[in-house]
């Protein structure tokens, strides 16, 4: 029900899903007196594949996060992260209040052994395809070993839906010199040469565009910061872009001779392939799309979310801490 488009965008999303992904299955959670409509023209195409659990109240994009956990106990958004707790679900996409979904996640799954804070993960463009950036903003402040876990969790997210072993981490510095930046990051450095993952050293915000290395670590203030300038150029390129080809007729017939160009343009770079931010470090898998997602973007979230439960992301991020926990935990 979230999101600025509710289930105007979620429903079609789901049903294209489906029609992709035959070993999945999906709840509608929501009013379902507003989902019916939608339900009652696919439900002989998918049978017991699709169906709806009703939830009588929704988390507004508005709502601070007091009013999502206290006031709101019925919402689409708690009912979905409760059927991911009681297995019926599993994993839970939302495209709603991320604050509000961070903080009903972590009451209603709590954090996996060994982690003290869940990190939001996505993925940025790069010339190698793709990094993984974390955190994204629900850390303001971190210590190093907070660090640590957010790059044990996002070198294994990256391992799981990359299929690759053993992916690069790097940590997100003013310089990639050893007496670069601050303490805090000083410390984690130090701290992830001894954690036993591939851990590349020191890397600088442009390196997250080359693709330097899969899994970029930082807090969640520098990276929501890091998100939000990213997406701002991404708009910035393309309206810089549509603008210069559109001013006068010789411009335009340029644009028809550079059509296949701006496409690929275009695809590399639709940040729509890139939707669906993991909350990790919970007992369960919940995936955040943006709020502003399309069809096809929130089709994508639900990808990625259906990826990370079939390679079972819990439980390897589990196993991991518990098989050697890189860095101690710390009192919030």
């Amino acid at each position: 029900m979230g999101g600025d488009h509710g289930p105007t965008v979620t429903v079609p999303a789901v049903i294209e899903f489906l029609r992709h992904d035959t070993d999945c299955a999906a709840i509608l959670v929501g009013r379902e007196a507003d989902l019916r409509a939608a339900f009652a023209r696919v439900s002989r195409e998918f049978g017991d594949r699709l169906s709806i659990q009703d939830a009588t109240e929704v988390v507004a994009m508005d709502d601070d996060v007091a009013t999502a956990l206290r006031t709101k106990k019925d919402s689409s958004m708690r009912v979905a992260v409760n059927l991911v707790k009681s297995g019926r679900a599993s994993a839970a996409v939302s495209a709603g209040n991320t604050g509000a979904l961070m903080a009903v996640s972590r009451f209603v799954l709590k954090t996996l052994d060994g982690i003290d804070r869940p990190a939001i993960c996505s993925i940025l463009p790069s010339q190698a395809g793709g990094t993984y950036v974390l955190d994204l903003g629900a850390n303001v402040d971190c210590a190093p070993e907070h660090l640590v876990q957010f790059a044990v969790m996002g070198s294994l997210l990256a391992s799981v839906l990359e299929h690759t072993e053993n992916p690069s981490v790097g940590l997100l510095n003013i310089g990639e010199e050893d007496t670069k930046g601050n303490e805090v990051v000083k410390r984690a450095a130090g701290l992830l040469r001894a954690s036993g993952l591939n851990f590349y050293g020191n890397v600088e915000g442009n390196d997250i565009f080359k693709g330097t290395t899969k899994v970029v670590v930082c807090d969640g203030f520098v990276g929501n910061v890091t998100l939000k300038a990213t997406e701002g150029l991404a708009h910035l390129i393309s309206t810089t872009l549509r603008d210069s080809f559109s001013r006068n007729l010789l411009r335009k017939l340029a644009a028809l001779a550079a059509i296949p160009v701006l496409a690929e343009f275009k695809h590399r770079f639709d940040h729509r392939r890139y939707n669906g931010a993991s909350l990790l470090g919970l007992r369960g898998i919940v995936v955040k799309s943006h709020g502003s997602a399309d069809v096809y973007s929130f089709r994508c979230a639900l990808g990625r979310a259906a990826e990370a439960a079939r390679q079972g992301l819990t439980e390897k991020i589990a196993a991991s801490m518990h098989a050697a926990p890189l860095a101690p935990t710390l009192c919030d």
